[in-house]
């Protein structure tokens, strides 16, 4: 009963409207689907995205792993406050996540830093809602690493980088490709930070999500699920990747 119940209930929510989404693509047949895709504004909306969720990603597995290691092994003043912080993309809508990053590198920056409506908005819109996903899965499984271990490895003789290579990293990766993946994936499908933020600007800050909006906008519904289904086959491609790498990388560690 539970097992039916938990189908019933995936199939409502993730498998029929993924199901709808990819017969809707093929709708209009072959040609359809194929001059979407080779449109010039739609296929630099789709390389632009792709880029900046995977610039997002590579940024996060290091800066995010490294954040995480020194909020477990490290004590230092204003470590709440951090903890507190990192987490502020998960609470905040993406509009007002897109709203922030305007105020702040927008044509008004206080900085100076007039980043809105170029291609690097993009990306950095992505970076901004991606930042909690590596540290929130890297962080317990240190907390689950004793560092006696790692103390071991060195009295034996091991090198720092040894240590790491063989007896942290294999513990790490999985949570790293976990993480990654949930950054990747949020990158590729994230709106409302681009609606503000971008510019929504043809073939130079125009990203994937937004063009699917403009499909929508004048009723071209095949277009518009062409462009999600190709967003849906990456996305799916890079987890199965980053689960075969994360499998390797524990196996022979």
């Amino acid at each position: 009963m539970a097992l039916g119940v938990s189908v019933l209930w995936f199939s409502l929510l993730v498998l029929i409207p993924l199901s709808l989404v990819v017969v809707s693509s093929a709708e209009g047949g072959w040609e359809t689907f194929w001059s979407t895709l080779t449109n010039v504004q739609t296929a630099n909306a789709i390389r632009l995205t792709l880029l900046s969720a995977l610039a997002a990603t590579v940024v996060n597995i290091v800066v995010g792993t490294l954040i995480a290691w020194v909020l477990v092994r490290d004590r230092f003043p204003g470590k709440r406050v951090i903890e507190l912080v990192i987490d502020i993309p998960f609470a905040l809508p993406s509009l007002v996540a897109g709203l922030v990053l305007l105020s702040l590198y927008g044509p008004n920056s206080p900085m100076g830093l007039t980043i809105a409506g170029t291609p690097y908005s993009v990306f950095l819109a992505v970076l901004f809602v991606t930042l909690p996903f590596v540290v929130r899965t890297v962080e317990p499984v240190l907390l689950e690493l004793d560092p006696q271990v790692e103390q071991a490895a060195r009295s034996l003789g091991a090198s720092r980088a040894v240590t790491f290579r063989r007896i942290v990293l294999p513990t790490l990766t999985p949570a790293i490709a976990a993480g990654a993946t949930l950054s990747f994936a949020r990158g590729v499908g994230e709106f409302g930070a681009l609606v503000l933020f971008t510019g929504n600007r043809p073939n130079i800050s125009e990203g994937a999500p937004i063009r699917i909006q403009s499909y929508i906008e004048i009723d071209n519904v095949a277009a518009a699920a062409t462009v999600a289904v190709v967003l849906l086959a990456v996305a799916l491609l890079a987890i199965a990747i980053l689960d075969l790498i994360s499998r390797r990388v524990a196996r022979h560690g």
